[in-house]
């Protein structure tokens, strides 16, 4: 423990050292394996993991991915469904960056009024 932020509550604490909660930083991991895996980066492993949607009518950030339909409540913990509805909300900028860390950068801007 930090001298002096023992007796913080945990957001307090967090935001007195500038990083995120255990459940953004989660999130921002996720995002970032879905960028890597729609770009290319992983070929073999992601190939058929997203479904993007073909539509000129999306708002946002243009690169929408389509959300999958199960039965079971088991699948919507699953990473492809994870992703997907917090990607959606992504600005566009951070989508069509031209490098995972670009990416980074701007995802980190929009992931702190994302969750």
């Amino acid at each position: 423990m930090i001298r002096g932020l023992e007796y913080l509550f945990y957001e307090d604490r967090l935001r007195e050292l500038g990083l995120f909660s255990l459940e953004k930083r989660r999130l921002r991991g996720d995002l970032r394996a879905a960028f890597q895996y729609l770009n290319g980066t992983y070929r073999k492993d992601g190939e058929g993991h997203f479904t993007r949607v073909c539509s000129d009518r999306t708002s946002g950030n243009g690169s929408k991915l389509k959300e999958g339909r199960f039965r079971v409540d088991i699948r919507k913990k699953f990473f492809t469904m994870r992703v997907v509805k917090h990607w959606q909300r992504l600005p566009r900028e951070a989508v069509a960056a031209s490098s995972l860390a670009v990416f980074k950068a701007r995802m980190d801007g929009a992931l702190s009024n994302l969750v």
